[in-house]
């Protein structure tokens, strides 16, 4: 069975660039409404212009920083009051910072955990109400291969990204007996504007670049994931493959092959 997009309301986090903005268009084409979220008035206004002209997918925008929690409530009530049921949410807000945990300043800790968990926390429950209410419903948690196979100077990142997989899976679980289906996408590195912050050096982007996926794949993945749930979408699917045999024999792994994770 196909889950038909026209018509449902999808909110996504994070949506004035990357992995969002491309959801964003992918949706609008199926006939979605998108409801877009992220901190840039003026990449939201020209995204959204551009659907509606595009698509006439009366697509509509709030100003939201998921790491602001005061923020949360209030903006998915409006959402609610302006379009009433959400029907998927994409927790696809996120950042990471790529240093030495010595060298690492805790404060940045503090943000990518404030964004990339508890902000996906955060605007989850700010759903889950009206989707258990009319059991019906799907929470799609942007995580990462990182968040299964975690690499030298990764470490603040990669343990946002386990929390979000441990979040997502047992929420999973608690919902089992409805029909709200919860999915985590976990991908490797993507061709996107999230390096310039997370390694300023630039020397992964170098290194990782032919392996790097670009949002528009990405994007056209999560949309069939959204039309096939399931509670995993893992990409490249050999990236996956590594992170499995690591989890089986991790000491093995680390012995063998342990210098070349630090591509960063």
């Amino acid at each position: 069975m196909v889950i038909q997009l026209k018509g449902k309301n999808i909110v996504i986090t994070g949506a004035s660039s990357g992995i969002g903005e491309s959801l964003a268009y992918k949706v609008a084409r199926e006939g979605a409404r998108p409801i877009l979220l992220a901190r840039s008035v003026e990449k939201l206004k020209d995204i959204c212009r551009s659907l509606n002209e595009t698509y006439g997918a009366d697509s509509i925008w709030f100003q939201l920083d998921v790491g602001n929690r005061g923020d949360i409530g209030r903006v998915f009530k409006q959402i609610e009051q302006t379009v009433g049921t959400i029907d998927i949410l994409v927790n696809s807000a996120g950042f990471g910072i790529y240093e030495y945990v010595a060298d690492a300043d805790l404060a940045d800790y503090e943000e990518m955990f404030s964004v990339n968990v508890l902000g996906t926390i955060a605007c989850t429950k700010a759903v889950l109400p009206q989707m258990i209410g009319r059991n019906s419903g799907h929470i799609i948690n942007i995580a990462s291969q990182a968040g299964k196979l975690a690499t030298p100077k990764s470490s603040g990142y990669s343990a946002t990204k386990f929390a979000v997989l441990g979040f997502s899976n047992s929420l999973r679980l608690e919902l089992i007996e409805t029909d709200i289906h919860i999915s985590t996408v976990n991908p490797g590195p993507i061709d996107t504007n999230f390096f310039e912050r997370a390694d300023q050096s630039g020397t992964y982007q170098q290194k990782a670049k032919k392996m790097m996926m670009s949002t528009d794949y990405v994007a056209g993945k999560i949309v069939r994931l959204m039309q096939h749930p399931k509670r995993e979408l893992n990409l490249p699917r050999w990236m996956n493959i590594g992170s499995a045999i690591y989890n089986l024999i991790p000491g093995f792994v680390e012995k063998i092959a342990g210098k070349k994770f630090n591509m960063k």
